[in-house]
């Protein structure tokens, strides 16, 4: 446990023993043969409850890389901009030119692949993608169709939209060929919201499902922009 305690650094430390997560984590790294990065918006490092501690504690090392910052560069990030070079790396970001993952017959159990995964909020992320240009050099990728988020104690866009560490348990579960990786990377983030909820956290439902219930308590923005957005939400259109 202190060794798996040392993985997770000073995010585990500070949480007390009793709500310890390290019993919800699998007892050896998963071995996988996809290597995750993941390019992280400087505000989620401040978060206490962000989820890829989590996902890299369950990963072994090397296997899921994190890089912080909102613009990347050749020059400034070589390593990064290595992977996004390579003809085996994809990019884990939705849009009308991202093909299905569910959907690609090219990826073979056991080939060493790359995934870039954007981790932020939705307006951050979409801003870290169309203003960084390494990020459109691999094939783009999306989940097709994805369950209800389970991590229940941040609020999310829509009933659709995951945390970082939902996408990559999916992504991980297709490219290994391999349906049990979900469940053994979803355990420690159940784990994590029932703590918080027994400890006077509050569920957080999606904006969607607020505004169709009509329960959504903020002002209605005034910029047409982010009003078209709202309405989308309403009538379950993409955004």
């Amino acid at each position: 446990m202190e060794a798996r305690h040392s993985a997770m650094g000073m995010w585990t430390h500070s949480r007390p023993e009793k709500v310890c997560l390290c019993p919800f984590l699998p007892g050896c790294p998963l071995d996988v043969s996809t290597c995750l990065y993941i390019v992280q918006h400087p505000a989620e490092e401040s978060r206490v409850l962000r989820t890829v501690p989590l996902l890299a504690a369950c990963l072994p090392p090397g296997k899921c890389k994190v890089f912080v910052g909102r613009r990347f560069s050749e020059e400034r990030n070589p390593e990064l901009a290595a992977v996004c070079q390579h003809s085996k790396t994809l990019l884990l970001y939705p849009g009308a030119e991202a093909q299905n993952l569910q959907d690609m017959n090219e990826i073979v159990t056991g080939d060493v692949q790359n995934v870039i995964i954007i981790d932020g909020t939705w307006s951050q992320a979409k801003d870290m993608f169309f203003k960084n240009s390494l990020f459109h050099l691999p094939k783009q990728v999306q989940l097709s169709s994805t369950p209800s988020s389970q991590y229940v104690i941040r609020t999310q866009p829509t009933n659709m939209c995951l945390s970082t560490l939902e996408c990559a348990a999916i992504t991980l579960s297709i490219m290994e060929k391999d349906p049990a990786i979900q469940e053994v990377l979803l355990k420690p983030l159940r784990a994590l919201c029932s703590f918080q909820l027994q400890h006077g956290a509050q569920v957080h439902h999606s904006k969607e499902h607020l505004l169709k219930c009509g329960l959504y308590d903020k002002p209605l923005p005034k910029n047409k922009r982010k009003m078209k957005r709202i309405q989308k939400l309403i009538t379950n259109q993409k955004i």
